[in-house]
């Protein structure tokens, strides 16, 4: 299923997306599978980190997921083998990862991969979008939406750019740094309308989802009525070592969606 249409659905039942992201492998093989099976209960989209060694975007939780799960034996051809036995039909997946590895892997095989394996759209941090229209070719090629984020720090020219480019979602972050759960989100008040103002301007209807630091139900409350969708990573690896806990609180992230 597409991104998109996910999107839709969760509209058309009068909440936003929930998006869950997670680090394929971390701590293992089997467990990751165990805890994406947990997630597809009650998310819409799954982010999966292929995992970096160098994950600059990312804080403390993810950077230590990604450890985990390199020490497990996780590189680029185990992670499409793992999305192939985790794909579902019904549940878009997602792979979020830094530009060395699909440059080193080969972008067009990287993204045949990812066609072959369920993954239905690719978030890449450290690659801008001046530098984006190889990837994004070959990402239209194969039907795969490339997915930008966009920080609060970002220009109305540089908003028209990544939306003349962008599918899938726009991805907002929600605070000036790393990943991470906080206690605060701490949005710029006017953020979220001026992302919306230029996407009107530019005529280009996508939806838009929000992360980075999103931990716990109220701060979905907080953004649900603003944006189309609601991205949670770091505060559902805190909880992995527990899929009873991981499970419920996914749950009260899932009624917290509703508008």
């Amino acid at each position: 299923m597409k991104i998109s249409e996910k999107f839709k659905g969760a509209e058309k039942e009068g909440r936003c997306a929930l998006i869950a992201y997670v680090c394929a492998g971390d701590p293992n093989f089997e467990k990751s599978k165990e805890i994406v099976r947990i997630l597809k209960k009650n998310t819409d989209i799954i982010e999966l980190g292929l995992p970096f060694s160098d994950p600059v975007a990312d804080g403390p939780t993810i950077q230590q997921a990604s450890e985990r799960a390199l020490k497990s034996g996780m590189n680029t051809d185990v992670y499409f083998k793992f999305c192939g036995e985790v794909k579902d039909e019904n549940i878009p997946l997602i792979c979020m990862t830094y530009y060395n590895l699909l440059y080193h892997y080969g972008l067009e095989k990287f993204v045949e991969q990812c066609s072959a394996n369920g993954i239905e759209g690719i978030i890449i941090p450290d690659l801008p979008v001046e530098e984006s229209d190889e990837l994004l070719n070959l990402c239209n090629k194969y039907n795969i939406d490339l997915i930008f984020l966009i920080a609060q720090t970002s220009t109305n020219e540089r908003l028209k750019k990544i939306s003349e480019k962008a599918s899938g979602f726009l991805y907002l972050i929600s605070v000036l740094g790393v990943t991470g759960a906080r206690k605060n989100l701490n949005i710029e008040p006017k953020f979220i309308e001026n992302v919306k103002d230029v996407l009107k301007s530019a005529g280009k209807e996508i939806p838009i989802a929000i992360g980075f630091g999103i931990s716990n139900p109220n701060h979905i409350n907080e953004i649900k009525d603003k944006v189309d969708g609601a991205i949670v990573g770091s505060a559902i690896i805190n909880r992995t070592d527990d899929l009873e806990e991981l499970e419920n609180f996914v749950k009260e992230l899932r009624k917290a969606t509703n508008r």
